[in-house]
């Protein structure tokens, strides 16, 4: 049944999507001879010359559509992403109207304002009529219309993670029905899911059932039943998709590739260890530290003067941190603290109104200002301005054995700020919460990223109330 109805939706969207891109043209023509310009002047084509061409744009735009993913089911697809292939498929269609017009006739007798008009109004007015649709599916479907049904093959924390993501969002029009499991007891519930039967009744249950779809959740203790189950559920021809439970040991998202036939799962995306990320990261560092240091050396000499004038001892505190692939450098810093023993210094990190720091340190440490020698370290490429921030030799190697991922910080380079710190998240706060943030911003960097984290440090980050 679901899947007549979408067969019947898609060809109903086809023909909103027709009607949409013969009105944009027309209003396109319209808004431009008549709004803009009052009416055409001499030698500017009649509509029916441009309504003519909707011969063309017309199927072609619909295939178009359908090549770049518009008509692919958008149930659980966010609405900025749908946004996003609507336009990208106007705009490879106005592309390719372009060339072939070129192609045909040698020139572009249409106008190009009249064309770029479509184009805007095209991706405005389809996009709206998404959003509308997509708001009307979800009315129908929180009342319990248009709903897939779901079996689960196998109770595991993916089927539970799996249950949970679908009772959350019912507008997504998904109903699990049961799961089929040999291990949990048959009518075992979970959030009023029940356990049906066990997994050897999956066939007969298919034959009975008219199922929509079949999520395989098998336990990793039951990957061994994965071939044969696949079997029994291509054979009864129902639709089939594999969560798999292995949560617990690759808990961010994986990515895939081919080598040469062969699928390799690599257990975490970073986008870094991409050439070409990596050299734009590093291009930005170097200007951004130069920037910095320009711009800051008046409040560095400052600084520098003040500690020396305040506390006997050196004016830079150099300390050992590990860095990038886990290889120590040392970190600069203005001293802050009444000058000690390096056997004191290592027994552990600053806390609320620790005595060893000293009144301008106390200042300096509460705006950040005892960082700014770390642009050197960004300078020579020990250090980014944004990334994890780094830590002692011997609390990485406490952390490493408490912390599960923590070692997973040390893949990008540290910065002088990150997603952690902005998030408040520094001094003598939660090290899981911040290696939690660590690992989000390095599988999910990207050059706005950076200008984001950067931008909330200068609100959030400098001054911030967990800093000693």
């Amino acid at each position: 049944m679901i899947k007549d109805n979408q067969k019947v939706f898609n060809r109903l969207l086809v023909v909103i999507d027709a009607i949409i891109t013969a009105v944009s043209l027309i209003l396109g023509y319209v808004l431009k001879f008549y709004v803009l310009q009052k009416e055409p002047g001499p030698g500017v084509l009649p509509l029916r010359d441009y309504v003519s061409l909707l011969v063309f744009i017309i199927p072609g735009y619909v295939l178009v559509y359908y090549q770049t993913g518009v008509y692919t089911p958008k149930r659980t697809v966010r609405r900025r992403l749908e946004i996003f292939d609507i336009i990208k498929a106007n705009t490879f269609g106005m592309a390719a109207l372009i060339i072939v017009i070129y192609l045909v006739m040698r020139e572009l007798p249409y106008a190009r304002s009249v064309l770029a008009l479509f184009y805007v109004l095209n991706c405005f007015l389809t996009g709206i009529s998404r959003i509308l649709l997509r708001r009307g599916l979800q009315t129908i479907r929180k009342k319990g219309y248009n709903v897939k049904h779901i079996l689960l093959v196998g109770y595991s924390r993916a089927a539970e993670e799996y249950v949970n993501r679908i009772l959350e969002n019912p507008q997504w029009g998904y109903a699990v029905s049961g799961f089929l499991d040999d291990h949990v007891p048959v009518g075992t519930l979970y959030k009023g899911v029940p356990v049906k039967a066990t997994i050897e009744a999956l066939p007969e249950m298919l034959e009975k059932n008219d199922w929509d779809e079949v999520a395989i959740t098998l336990s990793l203790r039951d990957y061994d039943y994965l071939g044969e189950i696949v079997g029994i559920c291509e054979k009864s021809g129902v639709h089939t998709k594999f969560i798999p439970d292995y949560n617990s040991l690759i808990p961010t998202r994986p990515y895939t590739e081919d080598l040469m036939g062969l699928p390799v799962i690599n257990i975490r995306y970073v986008p870094l260890t991409n050439t070409g990320n990596a050299f734009i990261k590093r291009m930005a560092d170097i200007f951004g530290s130069l920037f910095g240091i320009l711009i800051t050396s008046p409040i560095m000499l400052f600084c520098a003067i003040m500690v020396k004038l305040t506390s006997p001892g050196p004016i830079i505190f150099k300390q050992e941190r590990v860095g990038l692939h886990n290889k120590p450098f040392f970190m600069y810093k203005f001293r802050s603290m009444a000058q000690q023993a390096p056997s004191e210094e290592k027994k552990a990190w600053t806390t609320k109104d620790d005595p060893r720091v000293t009144k301008f340190g106390r200042l300096m440490r509460k705006t950040s200002l005892d960082e700014l020698p770390q642009l050197f370290n960004i300078l020579k490429g020990d250090m980014s301005l944004v990334g994890p921030r780094p830590e002692r030799p011997l609390f990485v190697e406490k952390f490493k054995e408490e912390i599960p991922r923590y070692m997973v910080k040390h893949q990008v380079r540290p910065g002088l700020t990150g997603w952690a710190q902005v998030n408040g998240y520094r001094g003598d706060t939660s090290i899981r919460k911040r290696i939690e943030h660590d690992i989000y911003y390095i599988e999910n960097w990207s050059v706005w990223f950076d200008v984001k984290i950067i931008i909330m440090t200068f609100f959030t980050g400098f001054i911030n109330k967990n800093a000693y």
